[in-house]
């Protein structure tokens, strides 16, 4: 697709997280290419021909190659430390109906892992400074942690439904339904 495509799309699935700027986009697309993972083609290769607009140069394609699949299909099986990080987690996150169960389970049970120990860091940072800190500083610590705790509670709720191979959805009753009919798993979504 063409970058401004792509960018739409990474926006909208990860926009939530990250914000992908061209700035960002085409250095990194650019680096796919020079490593093999991608091609460019201009977009008169790969769409019907269009009538060509006077000083315009042609749209490029970005097109993913077999050795990019390759590299993708090994960035899904990955399940090390960097894959819970607060830096690459959504971007896995994403990515996990493309991800084998056994590999969602690490990554699920690291990031749980790593927020249960910084907010045991938090924890105890809070009860050393407390009587040193403002009422506001002490609000945004509190929110903080329960920010971490919020994410540590969906997380062990994912990893639960991982094990039991099930969803529940109680505020989409017809969805949790097609859910089950599916195999459980997010993302399994039957039609009406």
């Amino acid at each position: 697709m063409h970058g401004y495509e792509l960018r739409k799309r990474l926006n909208t699935s990860l926009g939530v997280f990250r914000a992908f700027s061209y700035g960002t986009l085409y250095p990194c697309l650019k680096t796919l290419v020079i490593q093999g993972w991608l091609i460019e083609e201009t977009a008169a290769d790969s769409d019907p021909p269009a009538a060509p607009l006077a000083g315009r140069r042609a749209k490029i394609v970005y097109r993913l190659t077999a050795a990019g699949k390759e590299h993708f299909e090994e960035l899904l099986a990955h399940s090390g430390p960097d894959a819970w990080e607060d830096e690459h987690f959504a971007a896995r996150f994403a990515f996990f109906g493309q991800t084998s169960k056994d590999v969602r389970m690490r990554v699920l049970e690291g990031r749980r892992s790593r927020l249960e120990e910084r907010l045991e860091k938090m924890r105890a940072s809070l009860a050393r400074t407390r009587e040193r800190l403002d009422d506001y500083t002490l609000e945004l610590q509190r929110h903080g942690m329960e920010s971490v705790e919020r994410e540590v509670r969906w997380l062990n709720e994912l990893i639960e439904t991982e094990r039991t191979g099930r969803v529940e959805r109680p505020s989409a009753e017809h969805e949790h339904d097609n859910n089950q009919e599916n195999g459980g798993r997010p993302g399994d979504r039957g039609t009406a």
